[in-house]
């Protein structure tokens, strides 16, 4: 096989309203997290039960505007992307890595100010991370 995939399809809630920055050539930027819930039976117990996982999404230009105008806490959103890990260093000087899905396309799943779906397909977002999104947000559920 000549070629590798990076490919994350994910369908969740959203657990706060996007944070939307504006980076130094106006290119808008909105990071966020959704949840998504699995549900399975216990084989010992029978019982059902749950496993919640949080995913970073980061959005740009376009994407990232969709999102400032129309995603909210609790909003279920269909999210295509790639998976990108990059490391930042701590205030208290220790380095850490965070994995974000890089999203190049949203579906609108529910909205409050419409009942239909809508989709954007954004151009791919820069090679690197710019400097002043090197730290992630300290709100974040997990």
């Amino acid at each position: 096989m000549a070629g590798t995939i990076n490919k994350v399809i994910l369908i969740g809630n959203l657990g706060r309203d996007p944070e939307i920055r504006r980076i130094d050539n106006g290119t808008a930027v909105a990071t966020f997290s959704i949840a998504t819930t699995e549900t399975y039976k216990d084989k010992t117990t029978g019982e059902t039960k749950s496993l919640t996982d949080w995913h970073n999404i980061v959005l740009w230009r376009g994407l990232a505007e969709i999102a400032e105008k129309y995603l909210k806490k609790g909003n279920k959103v269909y999210i295509e992307g790639k998976l990108r890990t990059r490391q930042y260093v701590g205030q208290d000087n220790i380095t850490r890595y965070i994995t974000e899905v890089i999203g190049e396309e949203l579906v609108l799943l529910s909205s409050p100010q419409s009942t239909s779906s809508s989709s954007y397909v954004a151009p791919p977002p820069p090679s690197e991370m710019p400097a002043d999104l090197s730290t992630p947000s300290d709100d974040l559920p997990f």
